[in-house]
Formats: C-alpha cells, structure tokens, sequence
C-alpha cells in the first residue's frame, strides 16, 4: 500500500506563476490547489514523456490549461466533492472576466467537452492528464490523442499509440497517492 502520507511527484511541480496567481485570486481552497498540482505535474511528465515527439506544441498553453482547468470551481464550489459541469463555462467566464485570453481560457470548458470534432491536440492533452492523474483510462480521449498525433506529426498511428500507451501506463501509476494527498487538503476556503 502507497504511503498515504507522501507528497506525489506531481504535486511538487510548480504552477505556471500566472496560474497560481489567478487560482489564488479566485479564492482557490486548498484541494483545488493540490488537484490543480497534480494535474499540471502530470501534464509536464506527459509532455516530458512525448515532447521530442510534439515539435510546435505549446507547452506553455498546456501546463497553464492543466493548471486553471477547475477554476471555475470556485464559482461552483459544491462541484470540488460532487460531480458537475458548470464549473467549466464559470471558469472560462471567470478567466476572461480577470483578462485572460480566450485561447488560454478556453482550456476551462474543453477540458470536459474534449469529445467535439476539432478539439486541438493541447486542449486533449489536458482533459488527458485531468484524467490519468487519477489513474484512469479513457479509449475514446486516448483514440482522439493518438488520431491527433499521427496526423500532425506524420507518424503511424501505431507508433502513436504505443507512444502513448507507454507513458500513460507509466502516469497512470500511483494514483493512490495521489488520490490520497488530494483529499487530505480541505475543500473549504
């Protein structure tokens, strides 16, 4: 059994500064905060894991997304222990409100709606690592990833999934923890 105790990897990863500044702004408790760490820090090991693969990402708008997907949580905050969905238009609302660009802010609402014809390749590596973090796997978001890769980087798509496959598996490991270090962080501001 994983050390309940234990600081994730993940949740070591600094925020981009603009980001936390922004989640603090909001009046982000504390699991937001460490749910927001260990969504970036496993955006960062994905992009680590694929970046001599991704030439033209932006690794920047990525980690941001990563970062700030959950904002609107703040609006909702009954959506930080229960599912739901209006945190993701609140979010983008929100971040356009305090000046953030619609591209960046947009990472909000495609986190969740990630399954739209279109949805560029940074916009599917958030909702991927908002997911792996936890330890799950989803084949439709991974298919689309993939897809994704093959077609803007000329690649199989064989070689894109097991490209993929390879550091999901590695990601996907010691969810426990970080499911663990997660919880034990309030949700009340």
């Amino acid at each position: 059994m994983a050390d309940r105790t234990a600081i994730p990897e993940e949740a070591g990863e600094a925020l981009p500064a603009e980001a936390e500044r922004l989640l603090h702004a909001a009046g982000a408790p504390p699991r937001l905060l460490a749910h927001a760490r260990l969504v970036c820090g496993t955006a960062a090991r994905l992009l680590d894991r694929l970046d001599p693969h991704l030439p033209g990402l932006d690794r920047d708008a990525v980690l941001f997304g990563a970062a700030v997907h959950d904002i609107g949580k703040t609006v909702h905050p009954a959506e930080l222990a229960a599912p739901g969905r209006r945190h993701e238009r609140a979010g983008e609302e929100l971040l356009t409100g305090l000046g953030v660009p619609a591209h960046l802010a947009r990472f909000c609402r495609t986190h969740g709606d990630w399954d739209r014809d279109g949805t560029p390749l940074e916009d599917l590596l958030v909702a991927l690592a908002d997911k792996v973090w936890k330890g799950a796997r989803v084949e439709a978001l991974e298919t689309r990833v993939v897809r994704a890769l093959a077609a803007e980087r000329a690649l199989p798509a064989w070689e894109a999934f097991a490209r993929l496959d390879d550091a999901l598996a590695e990601l996907a490991s010691g969810a426990e923890a970080r499911i663990a270090y997660q919880t034990r962080h309030s949700a009340a501001r």
